[in-house]
């Protein structure tokens, strides 16, 4: 057994990421495919890929998947295709390949391997035979007595594994192929003390740090030294990951010291949670689906329960204004601005603008951002989304119409099937009329006031906005009516409700017949 001093581990100084040598920057998003990709997931490879950008370093895709019991069909491809939607570019990736390929951790077991061994060797490892039963009787035995199991400095010598065992029972135990992990063997009574980018120096204790599992029985390694030697053989320089990997951050520096490798170790910076719209809690799936809003950059059905899980892209969310609202979601560009594209965005990142604490998820705030990177979007562009979807509802009406449709409703699209829902009362008569509008503004001599309108409208020429609404002032003084009176039945006739864009602005639209048919029609049917 090996006994360490009574000493502070210092782990030694780096450079600021602001002064680091731009060619050296190379950072590395490491997602496991255990399910789809939260919007937290997200914003941590945006802010590495904005990282790399900015330093004209290098943006790595690895897929952690090592937990085999906890992978999910088709939860890889899905990472692929959102951070694509995402417009997020690898230089390195499991497709592209590079130099330090695979990067595909579960085709890289035998260089784990290779590196367990250095460390059983050093003595900074152990061999660890307990059972799950037994496990289970430890943890039992310690909750009798109010405290929690850990194993670690006060408990591996109560358990079975190769500290507390003779050399001839561990040697007989492995010949005979008892199943057994490898843990790291934390040194006990000493402090690593280390500085994060976001948070400063942070200290930890190692008699609080637990003797975590390395190695699993199955062959493959867990994410904690998995990580490390692929963060060191991929020549990582700063790992920028979420704080939920604050609390191991210190086991995984004690690794890069027990192999030497301090001289090259990458910088940490570990960023702030997203937290629920109330601000209490990290925001999950649940919350989308009881709040009304996604947390899936795209539709997910899971292939267990056949659920699905509405994405950002199929409730109508352009992927540019998805990027800059995350992009704000813990990041603080110090000025006013708000509205981004991903090269003022690359132009403006630093991590020292990352704040501590979480940022509360503003699903109204989402979709302004998204409104306002709809109203950036030319009517030619909007057309090829409005397109299809009026083609899926049976209408094939002239482009150019269209786009003049959307030159006219696109201030009231939040989402892109506003679109649809917009300009559908410029394509269909309404076939319903609401009730409740109705009976607010539909009064006793109405229908004849709109008739007469109607009438003098047929007449009018040329059928423009200045001239009805030279008509509509005619009208309304010499009847001596307000002009809601007449206006507002209008509107109900021709839309079917209170909705829509102003109303001589749908009646130049629709043109004089359609507008007239509306309106006796409505009649009839009021």
């Amino acid at each position: 057994m090996l006994i360490l001093q009574d000493i502070t581990l210092t782990l030694p100084a780096r450079k600021p990421a602001s002064i680091m040598e731009p060619a050296g920057i190379r950072v590395r998003f490491a997602p496991s495919p255990t399910g789809p990709l939260h919007l937290g997931g997200v914003r941590t490879a945006l802010y590495n890929y904005l990282f790399a950008r900015k330093h004209n370093g290098a943006f790595i895709l690895r897929i952690e998947d090592t937990d085999q019991n906890r992978f999910v069909p088709g939860a890889e491809d899905y990472i692929i295709k959102s951070l694509k939607w995402c417009g997020l570019e690898f230089d390195e990736d499991i497709i592209k390949g590079g130099p330090h390929a695979p990067y595909r951790q579960s085709e890289r077991s035998s260089i784990y391997r290779e590196y367990v061994q250095v460390l059983l060797e050093k003595g900074h490892a152990y061999k660890a035979f307990d059972t799950a039963a037994e496990l289970e009787d430890a943890r039992n035995r310690l909750s009798r007595g109010h405290e929690q199991f850990q194993y670690g400095v006060k408990t591996r010598l109560q358990m079975k594994n190769s500290l507390s065992l003779s050399a001839d029972e561990v040697s007989t135990r492995t010949e005979r192929g008892d199943r057994y992990v490898i843990r790291i063997l934390i040194p006990e009574n000493q402090t690593v003390i280390f500085h994060d980018l976001i948070r400063g120096e942070v200290k930890v204790h190692t008699d609080t740090l637990d003797d975590k599992v390395l190695f699993k029985s199955d062959g493959l390694p867990t994410y904690h030294l998995a990580n490390v030697i692929d963060d060191y053989l991929m020549k990582i320089s700063h790992v920028i990951r979420g704080e939920e990997w604050l609390p191991s951050a210190p086991m995984h520096l004690l690794l890069y010291r027990f192999f030497g490798w301090e001289s090259s170790m990458p910088q940490f910076a570990h960023l702030p949670l997203i937290l629920k719209p109330d601000g209490n809690g990290k925001l999950s799936k649940r919350d989308g689906d009881r709040l009304g809003f996604p947390v899936f950059p795209l539709e997910w059905k899971d292939p267990d329960s056949d659920d699905i899980f509405h994405g950002y892209k199929e409730d109508g969310y352009l992927p540019e204004a998805f990027i800059n609202m995350l992009a704000l979601l813990g990041w603080n560009p110090g000025t006013e601005q708000e509205i981004f594209s991903m090269n003022e965005l690359v132009s403006a990142f630093s991590l020292d603008r990352i704040n501590k604490s979480g940022a509360k998820f503003d699903p109204p705030k989402a979709r302004w951002f998204n409104h306002k990177y709809i109203q950036q979007k030319p009517d030619a562009e909007l057309y090829n989304y409005l397109q299809p979807a009026l083609a899926a509802n049976g209408i094939n009406a002239d482009p150019e119409y269209v786009i003049r449709v959307i030159a006219l409703i696109r201030e009231r699209v939040e989402l892109l099937p506003d679109l649809l829902k917009n300009s559908l009362l410029f394509f269909r008569a309404p076939e319903t009329y609401d009730q409740q509008v109705k009976q607010k503004i539909w009064q006793e001599g109405t229908a004849l006031y709109v008739e007469e309108f109607a009438t003098m409208v047929s007449r009018l020429e040329p059928f423009d906005k200045e001239s009805l609404h030279r008509l509509v002032e005619e009208f309304t003084g010499s009847r001596k009516i307000k002009t809601g009176q007449l206006m507002n039945p209008l509107r109900l006739l021709v839309v079917g409700s209170n909705q829509g864009p102003g109303m001589m602005d749908i009646a130049v639209m629709l043109g004089k017949e359609e507008f007239l048919r509306r309106l006796y029609l409505g009649i009839k049917k009021i």
